[in-house]
């Protein structure tokens, strides 16, 4: 996925101006055009969802389905700002402000399509662990898999988990667990 808008340097400021109808995400001040999500992947995307807010129901922490701005750099320069397809939240200060996620998030969730896989894969790899993401999750309706990197010491260490792995623990959500065989159903 290239950067589309021809200008370097966007901030959180500049993409607050831009038209509503778009979405966009800046990383390191280049802004990403997202396309449509695909119905295979808001069936995947809204499955983990609805396990992961089964699980949170009464607890303190939160969970997100896009689109929602997270400001990953909002005591800095602000020119990191995504849209996860999912993810959760501990730490109430990070929606103090009622309109983003401002931090980093607990887990991050992206559902993989054709046109943003390497992003994700690359892109929103190295962002998220470079600021903090305690656990990112990527998720392939294609190949009915799932890669979970969790951050240790700083990096990732990364584990592939398949369709006939049936319950995935979420590291972040102490008892939580996400049942692929429902999530990748009917694919």
């Amino acid at each position: 996925m290239e950067a589309l808008r021809k200008k370097e340097g966007y901030t959180y400021s500049d993409y607050c101006n831009w038209p509503d109808d778009e979405r966009w995400e800046l990383i390191d001040g280049y802004a990403y055009a997202l396309a449509a999500p695909t119905i295979t992947h808001q069936r995947v995307s809204g499955e983990i969802f609805r396990q992961l807010s089964n699980f949170l129901r009464g607890k303190r922490c939160q969970v997100f389905d896009a689109p929602c701005d997270v400001r990953l750099n909002a005591q800095g320069f602000d020119d990191d700002v995504v849209q996860p397809d999912i993810l959760v939240v501990c730490d109430e200060k990070k929606l103090a402000d009622g309109k983003s996620v401002v931090g980093a998030p607990d887990l991050v969730i992206e559902v993989l399509s054709p046109t943003t896989a390497s992003y994700d894969r690359i892109q929103k790899y190295k962002l998220y662990q470079r600021v903090g993401v305690r656990e990112y999750w990527i998720v392939d309706p294609d190949e009915k898999l799932l890669m979970v990197n969790i951050l240790r010491a700083g990096r990732y260490s990364s584990f592939l988990f398949f369709e006939d792995d049936e319950a995935v623990p979420v590291e972040v959500l102490d008892g939580c667990s996400i049942n692929l065989t429902e999530v990748f159903e009917g694919l």
